[in-house]
C-alpha cells in the first residue's frame, strides 16, 4: 500500500473538514467506516476534533491509508463523491467547467500552511476536460471527487466518464496525477 505524504509537514486541514468528513460522509456508508477514522485519528493524536481547529494534514492522510487497508482502497473512490457535499464549498459554481475550477478554491478554503498542493482544470474540446490533482491525497480519492463534481454541474443526461491520463501518477512516486473527464 502507497503510503500518503504530505507535502510539506507544516500543512494542515481545517478541523471543521474533519468532522464532516467523518461524520456525515462517512456515516452514510457504515458505523464501521467511522470508527475506523476516529481511531485513525487518536493514533495521531487527534482524539476529539474541534470543528475550529486545525490538525496536521500527515494525520489527517494517515487515516485515509487506514480506510484504505482496512476496507480496500474503493472506500476512498466513494468518500471522494461525498466531499463536494459535506465540505466547506465554494457560492456561485455554475456548470462542469466552473465547478471542476472550484475544487481548488475548495481545496484552499479547508487546508493552509506551507505546499498544500492544488487542483487545475483545463478544458480540451467541449465537454471534455483535464484536471491535474497535485496533492498528497489518494488517487482513488480524487476519482470520486472529480467524479462527483462533474456529475454535480452536468446535464442530467450526461454520461460523465473520469478516466486518469498522462505520463506520472502518486502511485508510482509522483506528486500528480492527470483525470480526462467527459460529460
Amino acid at each position: 500500500m502507497t503510503r500518503y505524504e504530505a507535502f510539506d509537514p507544516a500543512v494542515e486541514v481545517h478541523g471543521q473538514t474533519i468532522l464532516t468528513v467523518v461524520e456525515d460522509a462517512l456515516a452514510r456508508f457504515s458505523s464501521e467506516y467511522q470508527r475506523l477514522a476516529r481511531e485513525a485519528l487518536a493514533e495521531g493524536g487527534i482524539e476529539d476534533p474541534s470543528g475550529d481547529e486545525w490538525y496536521p494534514q500527515q494525520v489527517w492522510l494517515d487515516t485515509f491509508e487506514a480506510l484504505a487497508e482496512a476496507m480496500e482502497p474503493h472506500i476512498l473512490d466513494r468518500l471522494g463523491e461525498q466531499i463536494p457535499d459535506v465540505v466547506h464549498w465554494p457560492d456561485g459554481v455554475s456548470g462542469v467547467d466552473d465547478g471542476l475550477r472550484a475544487i481548488d478554491e475548495a481545496y484552499q478554503l479547508n487546508h493552509r500552511g506551507g505546499d498544500i498542493g492544488s487542483y487545475r482544470f483545463e478544458a480540451l474540446e467541449e465537454r471534455t476536460g483535464a484536471v491535474t490533482c497535485r496533492n498528497p491525497y489518494p488517487c482513488p480519492f480524487d476519482r470520486g471527487l472529480v467524479r462527483a463534481v462533474t456529475r454535480q454541474h452536468a446535464p442530467v443526461e450526461a454520461f460523465v466518464f473520469v478516466e486518469e491520463r498522462g505520463d506520472r501518477c502518486r502511485r508510482d512516486g509522483d506528486e500528480a496525477c492527470t483525470y480526462t473527464v467527459s460529460w
